[in-house]
């Protein structure tokens, strides 16, 4: 057990004993499903405060070696379905956090440095009969450990985006980073020593011209949920439940935190939900995210009348959107469209896929962009 190899499950344990958690271990029968095919390699973002983190703690608990989770999970979807045992604790898991990563390699530049030197080092005391020469690459390191034992691992990053979006203007921190992903994930080798990859973060996978950086991977998205739609948030099924459980009024909560269109499913906000069910205060959550400070200035550039639309929206209208030339990245827009569909992966913007059609989903924003219209940086 270390601290990025083989990771314990205490930290899903502290999910799962607070006051409200909203079972998702079903998600872990899909990802079961995936292991070792080639739909192995998934993306799925979301926005901020919609359990990303929580997921990928689920995930690291659920499939690593150092621990033994069963009771942890029993009782729950996964421990219900067929798969539940047969990859129970059976892998050995790389769980990376690169936003916790930053601070201790003391900076963005030294962080796919920091990663490849611990996790190696990890790894070695972990298989200490494999035979490796000099200093090698985590994606050498793993291809060297499956050559000479077979072992196939689980990959989880967690806010795998956080240096495409803090660092938007540091081109080479960011090639950095996208080229260490791809040495890690593309390739004959990597296919052979990933059992299962999980990306999660806030942006979709950074595009290069018109291809993703990463198009071995299957993408989850707020524009293209797929079959994640009802892991993605939590749902109004689910939130009934809570409001009943609690004393809430169901239609007061619908009416400020619903609105978020995945597939069939109407989508809320886990953060704003679990504070009102817990508080009773009515109120946006929306601000505490600290996203809006960096969309401000895209807004302000007004590509194509943007200003007038998000007003119209905030009355209850709805603007097409085309979502095929966002580049991924929080620097490279060209037009309404790309500014509009990086709001929709941030959650400020909800989105109806068959329609191709954005508004504001609900109360909590529209008063998020009420206090933007009335800023004076807005006019």
């Amino acid at each position: 057990m270390g601290r990025f190899l083989n990771p314990d499950n205490s930290s899903f344990q502290d999910v799962i004993n607070s006051e409200i958690y909203v079972d998702k271990t079903g998600l872990l029968d899909y990802t079961n499903s995936v292991i070792n095919t080639t739909s192995k390699f998934i993306c799925n973002s979301r926005p901020r405060r919609f359990g990303k983190s929580i997921t990928a703690d689920m995930m690291a608990a659920y499939y690593s070696m150092g621990c033994d989770s069963r009771e942890l999970f029993m009782g729950y979807d996964i421990s219900k379905k067929g798969s539940f045992e047969k990859y129970l604790n059976k892998y050995d898991v790389l769980h990376l956090d690169i936003q916790w990563c930053i601070e201790p390699a003391k900076g963005p530049e030294n962080v796919v440095s920091y990663i490849i030197e611990n996790t190696v080092a990890e790894l070695k005391l972990a298989f200490p009969d494999v035979k490796v020469e000099g200093r090698v690459t985590l994606s050498d390191m793993l291809s060297q450990i499956n050559a000479q034992t077979g072992k196939r691992f689980i990959v989880i990053i967690d806010e795998w985006d956080v240096l495409v979006r803090d660092e938007a203007n540091n081109q080479p921190v960011q090639e950095e980073y996208i080229n260490f992903l791809r040495g890690l994930f593309k390739g004959s080798s990597a296919t052979r020593y990933i059992a299962l990859a999980y990306l999660t973060g806030i942006l979709p996978i950074k595009k290069l011209k018109t291809q993703s950086a990463l198009n071995n991977f299957e993408e989850f998205t707020m524009i293209s949920p797929g079959g994640f739609a009802h892991y993605i948030g939590f749902t109004e099924d689910e939130v009934k439940k809570l409001c009943e459980k609690s004393g809430r009024d169901f239609e007061l909560v619908k009416k400020w935190y619903d609105g978020y269109l995945l597939g069939e499913y109407h989508i809320y906000n886990p953060k704003a939900v679990s504070n009102v069910i817990k508080w009773g205060n009515f109120q946006s959550y929306w601000s505490q995210t600290g996203t809006y400070d960096s969309i401000q200035p895209l807004i302000n550039k007004d590509f194509d009348g943007l200003k007038s639309a998000i007003v119209e929206m905030i009355s209850g209208a709805e603007t097409e959107v085309k979502t095929t030339t966002f580049q991924n990245d929080m620097v490279t827009f060209r037009n309404k469209n790309d500014v509009m569909t990086l709001l929709i992966h941030l959650g400020y913007l909800a989105y109806d896929q068959k329609r191709q059609m954005a508004y504001i989903p609900n109360e909590e924003i529209r008063m998020e962009f009420m206090n933007a219209v009335e800023d004076s940086h807005w006019n």
